[in-house]
């Protein structure tokens, strides 16, 4: 049999990220905070959630920032940077890491260079 889907493609769909609502999240942690200390678990089972998931929430809840339980990583008022500042970014990013990496060699080569004195020294005292 021959099959018409390429070779390498994955035929399982990539998973969406889930989302919660600030009513959800709020509902959750009431949930949760209501059950009996042996039946936390069975809510976070039956809602797919982990613990640090409502102790994110009730944080949140706690400090008065209803607006801070939107997921500010998912959410569509989160601004997208234009392509340009995301490249400038990025080469901020580089240009810190080769100066950070560029110190360092100084620093090596000036060891190896007092260390290449001093066995210079060394020898014509052996002489």
């Amino acid at each position: 049999m021959t099959s018409t889907k390429p070779a390498g493609s994955d035929p399982a769909r990539r998973p969406k990220r889930r989302s919660f609502s600030p009513e959800y999240k709020l509902r959750i942690v009431a949930e949760y905070d209501a059950a009996p200390k042996n039946e936390k678990g069975a809510v976070l089972r039956r809602e797919r959630l982990y613990h640090s998931h409502v102790k994110e929430w009730r944080a949140a809840r706690d400090a008065g920032a209803l607006e801070k339980l939107v997921d500010k990583r998912t959410s569509p008022a989160r601004p997208k940077k234009s392509a340009a500042e995301a490249e400038n970014e990025k080469l901020r990013r580089q240009v810190e890491r080769l100066e950070k990496e560029l110190a360092r060699n100084k620093a090596a080569l000036e060891v190896m260079g007092k260390a290449s004195a001093l066995l210079e020294m060394i020898s014509e005292s052996a002489d």
